[in-house]
């Protein structure tokens, strides 16, 4: 019995000492914006995202350089998009982190070209080292960019391998040495799943770490589920990292508030989006964020919430935003 209460007594000092931290004197609020998600829910992606950085007063976003839209034919180089999405950044003063890669946020994770998909993965390797250099070396200099993130999430696999395949961690590595080597000036970021991820591999990897949080999920045999996670436990793998890796810059830049869906959001009853995520649920996820006490956090579903806005009467969800990024 002494030794079970020693064990107790021991358990709660390291665990007091892996989440005791200072809340940041303030939350730097970002979002994540996607292009082809906008054209999904069909909008126009200028539309939303000028009414993000003018009207929600966002300053931090996180962009997506999806190989299907930089690419959309073998040869055929398109930087409209974010040749755009960077003027209007810096006419706003907005810093970028900027994702680059073959796994993406947003579905279907590896967004692999139609020209590329019946190749090998020694050849689409081939391109996708073409690609970065591409993206490198005519981004590397704009003054909007902050991070680049190389792929997303690359460890998190159980919800990829049939689009993926399993992670090919010597390419991964070969991927940020290059983009260190044609850009030195700016930090990498990789990144890993929050509620699943163990961060090892990610947060050795990366100049600076960032973390996804998903609050209220879904799946086909329970149903809605809130995370068994409290929030301090991403204060003690912060922290365990930094034990046992160093201690670097982290940030929360996937914070979803928007429902988790088995289908495409046009092909889902709206009533069920909103059962899913509600006003109540948007304040409960920003709470639990603020109790993470990372300093940097970056949201997910801004199309969501204008599309809801100017599609469906349904505009809370953006004015709550907008107070949030006007705090």
């Amino acid at each position: 019995m002494v030794y079970l209460i020693v064990a107790v007594c021991l358990f709660w000092v390291v665990w007091l000492y892996l989440t005791h931290t200072e809340y940041p004197e303030k939350v730097q609020y970002g979002v994540s914006f996607n292009t082809l998600y906008a054209r999904e829910l069909g909008l126009d992606w200028e539309e939303v995202y000028t009414a993000i950085l003018e009207d929600l007063g966002v300053r931090h976003l996180r962009l997506a350089a999806h190989w299907t839209m930089v690419s959309p034919e073998e040869g055929v180089w398109n930087f409209a998009e974010l040749d755009r999405q960077l003027e209007l950044a810096n006419k706003y003063d907005a810093k970028v982190v900027f994702a680059v890669g073959r796994r993406l946020p947003r579905w279907p994770e590896c967004h692999v070209p139609e020209w590329a998909q019946d190749k090998s993965w020694d050849e689409q390797k081939d391109y996708l080292r073409e690609y970065l250099k591409v993206l490198v070396e005519r981004y590397k200099d704009n003054p909007a960019i902050a991070y680049w993130q190389v792929e997303n999430e690359p460890f998190l696999t159980v919800y990829a391998r049939e689009e993926c395949g399993s992670l090919d961690k010597d390419f991964l590595d070969e991927e940020i040495a290059l983009v260190h080597e044609l850009d030195p000036a700016h930090p990498v970021l990789v990144t890993d799943s929050g509620n699943l991820g163990t961060w090892f591999g990610a947060y050795r990897r990366g100049d600076s770490f960032g973390t996804s949080v998903y609050v209220h999920l879904w799946n086909e045999t329970t149903g809605p589920i809130k995370t068994a996670l409290p929030p301090e436990a991403y204060i003690a793998k912060r922290k365990l990292m930094e034990l046992l890796l160093g201690k670097k810059e982290s940030m929360l830049i996937e914070l979803s508030v928007e429902p988790w869906l088995n289908k495409p959001v046009t092909e889902s009853d709206l009533d069920l989006q909103l059962s899913r995520m509600n006003i109540d649920k948007f304040e409960n996820i920003i709470s639990y964020a603020r109790e993470t006490r990372f300093e940097k956090q970056y949201l997910w579903g801004a199309e969501w919430w204008y599309w809801l806005k100017v599609r469906h009467e349904h505009p809370e969800f953006w004015e709550r935003a907008k107070t949030l990024y006007h705090e």
